[in-house]
């Protein structure tokens, strides 16, 4: 699929256009780290640090999801292939195993040390709003799309779902990163089935009880059935302390301490 890189990235700028709109309309927090100069040098740094994972990711990953599923279906490779699973059933089955394998390694990169030394950069962002969403460290990013076309390969995922869950992958971790307001009632409805921006900020709570909750990206349920989930931190949204408390002051906006922040001692 040769436009595939034009798709996901005219998706990207679309998405990201929107949510920035909704965070300027109905902002959810008022904080210092979250306007003004303060939100311009987190904003160049998450910024930047998206532009550097995918420049390392088509370098190390040249084939990344969609590429490793065209591969892998050219081969025949894959239960859906082998089975014979028709491709509209098995798109469907491959999103929702996708969306668990993604919650799974999540659980992982908090849970193991080694991953969680990478991905404490993107929770030491002091700030909440769609940028963070694209603060992942280079080595997270690699890591987890070979984990993903592990997940692709054993499947035999169809290229066409394989496309959607990485345009709505990336959608859903803008909006529920976002500082938007949702009305009560309609994040108590939306948050039974997809993850809410009031439902991922309490992960990023400087907490460690709440930080380890709450995993999901776009289903809510596999926090729900597995007992990782907190409705609300304990000291409100407004009193909540986001990022971590070892890691306090604007060196977190910094694109070089964020970088080398894995390779820092806890």
């Amino acid at each position: 699929m040769e436009y595939e890189p034009f798709i996901r990235f005219g998706a990207f700028v679309a998405i990201f256009a929107a949510m920035a709109a909704f965070e300027l309309a109905s902002p959810r927090l008022e904080r210092a780290e979250m306007a003004g100069a303060l939100r311009t040098r987190r904003w160049v740094v998450n910024l930047s640090m998206v532009v550097i994972s995918s420049v390392c990711l088509r370098i190390l990953f040249p084939a990344a999801a969609v590429g490793t599923a065209i591969y892998a279906n050219a081969q025949g490779w894959g239960l859906f292939n082998w089975a014979g699973v028709p491709p509209v059933l098995g798109g469907l089955i491959a999103f929702v195993v996708l969306d668990f394998a993604v919650w799974l390694e999540h659980v992982v990169s908090h849970r193991w040390p080694l991953l969680w030394r990478i991905h404490r950069m993107h929770h030491s962002d002091q700030g909440f709003d769609l940028t963070t969403a694209l603060r992942f460290h280079p080595l997270e990013i690699v890591i987890s799309m070979v984990w993903k076309a592990a997940v692709i390969v054993a499947l035999g995922a169809p290229v066409i779902a394989v496309l959607i869950f990485e345009i709505v992958l990336n959608g859903m971790a803008m909006f529920n990163h976002a500082n938007a307001r949702l009305p009560e009632r309609l994040d108590a409805v939306l948050r039974r089935i997809i993850v809410t921006p009031d439902m991922h900020r309490v992960h990023h709570s400087a907490v460690r009880e709440e930080t380890d909750s709450n995993y999901g990206f776009n289903f809510s349920i596999w926090d729900r059935m597995l007992g990782t989930y907190i409705a609300q931190p304990a000291a409100g949204h407004d009193g909540m302390r986001i990022g971590l408390e070892q890691y306090d002051g604007p060196q977190t906006s910094n694109l070089g301490w964020a970088l080398i922040l894995p390779f820092r001692k806890s």
